[in-house]
């Protein structure tokens, strides 16, 4: 039986992925299925560069504003999901186009990772979140180390609320984390777009980001959520910028000092990004993105080519 084709860009924070989304959209009849754990919030528009109303009008997207900033978003909610947005775009007779720069998300998806549902266990979390501010996340990393080594590998050991969902999944079924990557069955056909730039290039077009963001109200989107009861301590606030805004707005730093942490912040991001979308990873068409014409025109070209069957 073959499998579905998908049209698949990603890269960095700030690549560009959207931009090059919306043009192919012109070109060929695709709809965008959003791949960002961030992006699914209501009302976190501006610090997760969602894509604008007009560029939505254009080409139809999914995935975005689908839950609460109140609510919990997990892997497993997000393969239910895409899988049935790309079952949805396909019955219509249209391309799926993914796009995004959460690479565990886009793995799992691609890869048929084996993800169970596990519900969140609050009084697990809130015994694992005393560990971690008592003894630091180093703590949670060696409990982790101690029921799944090899989870750390794969499990971001700098992020507590990561080690505690490993550690809370593995609870729960009894089964490393870690094997949760292990291949299952593969749906998708994909062309993988990757985009990038030279890496202080991308740094200076962060910061500039940033200065754009504030400048467009990402204070007062800040501001409002913390009134419909956001806390900093929502996962959804995880969102580079979120807490560092909300630490200025309840006094804590100056708007100067949170804005060099958001863009410090990012960039450390970046480098993350490029853990999970390798360089050197051969299932990834890598173009640069200084000529952006050159870029899109690229792109193009490798779609015609795997749509028609041709590609290398």
């Amino acid at each position: 039986m073959s499998r579905q084709k998908v049209i698949v860009i990603v890269g960095p924070t700030a690549a560009g992925k959207t931009a090059l989304a919306v043009e192919l959209a012109r070109r060929f009849d695709v709809e965008v299925v959003s791949v960002d754990s961030r992006q699914v919030y209501r009302g976190m528009d501006i610090g997760t560069a969602k894509a604008t109303p007009e560029e939505r009008a254009q080409v139809r997207h999914h995935l975005v504003d689908v839950v609460e900033p109140t609510d919990e978003f997990s892997l497993a909610l997000f393969l239910a999901l895409a899988h049935a947005a790309i079952g949805d775009i396909v019955a219509r007779g249209r391309l799926p186009l993914l796009a995004g720069g959460t690479g565990q998300y886009l793995w799992a998806l691609l890869e048929g990772w084996r993800v169970p549902a596990v519900p969140p266990d609050t009084a697990f979390r809130a015994e694992m979140e005393v560990l971690a501010s008592e003894q630091g996340v180093e703590a949670l990393a060696q409990k982790l180390a101690q029921v799944d080594p090899e989870a750390l590998a794969v499990v971001d050991v700098r992020n507590p609320r990561r080690v505690i969902r490993a550690l809370e999944v593995q609870r729960a079924t009894g089964a490393p984390y870690s094997r949760l990557r292990a291949p299952g069955e593969r749906r998708y056909d994909s062309l993988i777009i990757g985009l990038t730039m030279p890496r202080e290039a991308l740094y200076q077009r962060i910061d500039q980001r940033v200065d754009e963001m504030l400048a467009a109200g990402w204070l007062d989107e800040v501001r409002r959520l913390l009134g419909q009861g956001v806390t900093p301590e929502h996962p959804s606030f995880a969102s580079t910028g979120y807490r560092e805004l909300a630490a200025h707005l309840q006094g804590e730093t100056s708007l100067e000092e949170a804005a060099r942490s958001i863009k410090t912040a990012t960039h450390r991001f970046v480098r993350h990004q490029y853990a999970w979308f390798r360089l050197k990873d051969t299932r990834i068409h890598w173009l640069d993105i200084m000529d952006a014409a050159s870029a899109v025109e690229q792109a193009a070209q490798l779609v015609r080519r795997f749509l028609e069957g041709t590609e290398a």
